[in-house]
């Protein structure tokens, strides 16, 4: 009823026809012939069961029921089982991030936005093993078309990647399909932006409140990262004595020794924290307490405020406050230190966080200048003294002096020629 083949390179194949009368084959890849010979005993039961209506014997069931996930699709698409029903993309991604209680609020706010942007482009009843890698591809065109970034498209991306990973370790997928997407964030130097203190100024003049100018100055003078780094710094992180302020880091917590550092009470960044630690209340335990509320939308509030200091505001609001100080730092201390004080590496450093700026191409020029008048200075030092070369040319125009010069006759340099 059933025939088994074996093709040139070991690989089995099973082929049978179906109730209708059409031939079938199920691929078995390469295995061992008595493997490939219970597979094809259980397909032929399977064939009978299907023509004459009866249901499968128990062994049999029992033996669909341990197949693996790609095995059972196999018989499911010649017809021999039902075709399991898939789970949906979207109960499969509402589940994942359900189950996933060990991350931040922050970190399942991004989740559910990539959950957001997969199903309303594939569906929320579309089947989880029939998303393709086409659909992968498809999806990240969609994003770029909606006028995401390239880099946020790739944030998007890997979590993508994330979701499937998932799936496939639980089985409900053979396979990633957006496996092979770009999701790697590239630096963009076009979206660089150097605050210079000047505009530092102005911002925090438009600031409505101490703790705005206070947020602030953590960004552009300490180098903090916002809010997460702003919210979670307490008045008993602040060791007056050593000058020195102590930095929960949640985004690099689950590295080991990296759950906090140390960063100097930078002298441009102490005003603003006395401030706020006058108008604090008695025992109040956090810096920033106005603005703790997750509604508080902190970038909307602060577009306002850079336009109410008259500036357009720039890429990469609070990000670009870090790159500026970070670069900034640079310029005096070993890179090392500036990354311990900054929390990130030297890598992550070249690559998103310095900045060529203005002032670096006013320094280059002013000491090409500075060096050119010291050359300059040195040769006026020196009179008017002839350099050696000199020396000899005129040592040499001096004897052809002495040298008495003889007239060029009408016929040339050649003696004339006899009996011409």
């Amino acid at each position: 009823m059933a025939s088994l083949s074996t093709a040139s390179d070991g690989r089995k194949r099973i082929q049978f026809f179906g109730a209708d009368g059409k031939r079938r084959s199920i691929g078995l890849g390469k295995v061992s012939k008595r493997q490939a010979q219970a597979v094809k005993q259980n397909v032929e039961r399977l064939v009978v069961a299907l023509i004459t209506g009866h249901a499968v014997a128990d062994h049999t069931a029992q033996w669909v029921a341990s197949l693996e996930t790609t095995m059972r699709d196999r018989l499911a698409k010649v017809g021999l089982i039902p075709r399991a029903e898939s789970t949906s993309l979207a109960d499969f991604l509402d589940a994942y991030i359900k189950s996933r209680a060990d991350l931040k609020d922050r970190t399942i706010k991004k989740l559910k936005t990539t959950r957001t942007r997969l199903v309303q482009f594939l569906g929320p009843n579309r089947a989880l093993r029939d998303v393709t890698p086409g659909d992968a591809d498809d999806w990240r065109l969609d994003l770029l078309n909606d006028g995401l970034a390239e880099n946020t498209v790739r944030k998007h991306a890997s979590i993508a990647k994330q979701f499937f990973h998932a799936a496939v370790r639980k089985r409900l997928v053979a396979s990633n399909p957006f496996s092979d997407l770009r999701s790697t964030v590239q630096p963009n130097p076009s979206r660089f932006y150097f605050v210079k203190r000047r505009d530092a100024r102005k911002v925090l003049d438009a600031c409505p409140d101490a703790q705005w100018r206070l947020i602030f100055a953590l960004s552009r003078y300490g180098g903090l990262r916002c809010p997460s780094e702003h919210l979670g710094l307490r008045w008993g992180d602040i060791d007056w004595d050593q000058e020195r302020i102590r930095v929960s880091s949640p985004k690099t917590e689950h590295h080991p020794g990296r759950d906090f550092r140390m960063v100097p009470l930078f002298p441009e960044l102490l005003p603003y924290l006395e401030e706020c630690f006058e108008l604090a209340e008695p025992g109040e335990e956090f810096v920033i307490t106005r603005y703790r509320d997750t509604n508080v939308n902190l970038r909307t509030r602060f577009l306002k405020i850079i336009r109410r200091a008259g500036l357009t505001p720039w890429p990469k609001l609070f990000q670009n406050l870090r790159s500026s100080r970070q670069t900034e730092l640079e310029e005096t201390f070993p890179s090392h230190v500036v990354c311990a004080w900054i929390g990130n590496s030297l890598a992550v450093a070249a690559k998103h966080y310095l900045q060529v700026t203005d002032d670096h191409f006013k320094k280059a020029v002013q000491k090409a200048v500075q060096k050119s008048a010291a050359t300059t200075r040195k040769a006026s030092r020196g009179g008017n003294r002839p350099r050696p070369i000199a020396r000899a040319v005129q040592g040499v125009a001096a004897y052809y002096e002495l040298v008495p010069v003889r007239q060029v006759a009408e016929e040339g340099l050649e003696p004339p020629t006899r009996g011409l």
